[in-house]
């Protein structure tokens, strides 16, 4: 059985041809267009960031050299022939470690409770009032903008150092991004038993009890877990303030030159933050399946 096979017209074919190396010339104009913006605005960015490419490479050897004395004991030899002076202060750091992981907690749980107040007052669907809608948006616009560690420094002012401090802020900064991330998940709630239930003349607060949350509550668990592994690394760095925690002792070490000592709370830092991680995200896939766990 032959096939027959359509040959276009030599002049149809070259207007095709033509028309195909058009469309493609634009859209590599467009192309080259967009990257030569795109390196205007990098380099304009750079010179008012003060980016000097000879001064990184004339310093890079004193970043290089930081390391290097990081990783070398008071003795001379490197930190692994010797562990035990390497992690001399373990007992002290632990303790230290143990108190940010408190701080984390305490203040993941603090925020989770407001998000979870203030949610439903967020997100479209559910809101009572257009006025209440903009004002619960604007204060978790406000608590998620303001970084962490501006909120510590601002209660350590006010309350003095400590834990008391680091809780606070992690509070209201995880209020902040919390109440934004349930509010999305109200948004793309079904309301069909929302209106099921409001026919028969139940409340706001029963609808929200008994329609709405029922759908969101995992993704609720998964959210706020997640949010526990990024205040744990908050609470580290929020030491440096004075908020309590390991920060405040890696922050003392890298003030004294305590070299050996700054790689050790480091490494701490970094392995407990790792296990976490994956622990967090274990007990995420068990709860909620597989898809959580991403």
């Amino acid at each position: 059985m032959t096939i027959a096979v359509s040959i276009l017209p030599e002049q149809q074919l070259a207007a095709l041809n033509s028309a195909y190396r058009k469309a493609v010339a634009r859209k590599r104009l467009r192309l080259l267009a967009a990257l030569a913006v795109f390196l205007a605005a990098l380099i304009m960015s750079s010179i008012g960031a003060e980016v000097n490419l000879r001064t990184f490479f004339t310093y890079f050897g004193n970043f290089v050299s930081y390391f290097d004395r990081i990783l070398t004991l008071d003795s001379g030899q490197r930190v692994w022939t010797n562990v035990g002076e390497w992690f001399w202060g373990l007992h002290k750091w632990l303790k230290l470690l143990g108190e940010t992981l408190l701080i984390s907690y305490v203040g993941t749980l603090l925020g989770a409770v407001l998000a979870f107040a203030l949610n439903f007052f967020a997100a479209e669907n559910t809101s009572p009032a257009r006025w209440l809608l903009f004002t619960v948006r604007r204060l978790l616009e406000f608590a998620r903008t303001v970084p962490g560690i501006v909120f510590a420094l601002i209660f350590v002012i006010a309350f003095g150092l400590g834990p008391m401090a680091g809780v606070l802020a992690i509070a209201i900064h995880s209020t902040g991004a919390l109440g934004k991330l349930f509010s999305e998940i109200v948004e793309n709630a079904d309301m069909k038993p929302v209106e099921g239930i409001r026919s028969t003349g139940a409340s706001w607060l029963s609808c929200m009890r008994f329609a709405i949350l029922p759908q969101v509550s995992a993704g609720y668990a998964s959210y706020a877990l997640l949010r526990f592994e990024i205040n744990v690394r908050e609470a580290s760095v929020m030491g440096f303030v004075g908020a309590g925690g390991i920060g405040q002792e890696l922050i003392v070490a890298i003030r004294k030159f305590y070299y050996s000592d700054v790689s050790a709370i480091l490494v701490t830092v970094i392995v407990t933050v790792f296990l976490i991680d994956i622990t967090t995200g274990w007990v995420r896939g068990r709860l909620f399946g597989k898809e959580a766990r991403t």
